[in-house]
């Protein structure tokens, strides 16, 4: 089940240059919400391909360093894995920071904001309930994201949560629960383990991928 927004923090929608009040300063001394997110930060391929390629490993090496796999609205999907007592991302360091910061996914990136989608697209808005860090200071949504082409990026997300809620809501038609794993293995296999070239733009190499697959799920 998609997670549900708290009303009053879908009063107010933000566009990439907008200000909003979520900068946290670095985070200094604080690391809540690297902790204690359960199965919450679902991984992109971009993201994973991000991973990949600057830890220099296998999506079946990523699953032994700090992913699993768990079943969302019936599609099978990655997501960063936690531990220990404080249930805390295994990219966390002793002293509270992030290892991958600067190739950090998406959600990551994103956060204290979230994404409400709509009508093919989505806004950002400000999650009022999950920060505890105080003061926060305003900023540029692009600005705090830090992601180069967003347009670009924002795009390809639009298009991977629709895609993946066209699978669900195709799944959820289905009496047999074949086409459920059958789609899981092939977004797991051509989506994610399946290496994008290195030398080669990412996005177009998504979208020859998803084309495939858009023709795939209409026969």
């Amino acid at each position: 089940m998609e997670r549900e927004i708290p009303a009053e923090d879908l009063k107010k929608l933000y566009g990439s240059n907008d200000m909003v009040k979520a900068d946290c300063g670095g985070c200094k001394g604080c690391s809540s919400c690297c902790s204690g997110m359960g199965e919450s930060i679902v991984l992109d391929p971009l993201d994973i391909q991000f991973l990949k390629t600057n830890l220099g490993v296998s999506f079946e090496e990523l699953m032994q360093e700090g992913i699993e796999l768990n079943v969302k609205d019936g599609i099978i999907l990655p997501n960063l894995k936690v531990a220990g007592e404080r249930e805390a991302c295994t990219f966390l360091s002793p002293e509270g920071r992030c290892t991958i910061h600067s190739f950090r996914p998406g959600l990551c990136r994103l956060f204290p904001l979230g994404r409400y989608y709509e009508g093919g697209s989505f806004r950002y808005y400000l999650q009022s309930r999950e920060c505890p860090k105080e003061d926060k200071t305003k900023v540029k949504v692009k600005k705090w994201l830090g992601i180069p082409d967003l347009r670009q990026n924002e795009e390809f997300t639009s298009k991977w949560h629709y895609f993946l809620k066209s699978i669900k809501l195709k799944a959820a038609g289905e009496q047999d629960m074949r086409f459920s794993r059958e789609c899981s293995m092939y977004v797991l296999e051509n989506f994610y383990i399946k290496d994008y070239a290195p030398d080669k733009d990412f996005y177009s190499q998504f979208y020859e991928r998803l084309s495939h697959a858009e023709k795939l799920l209409t026969m």
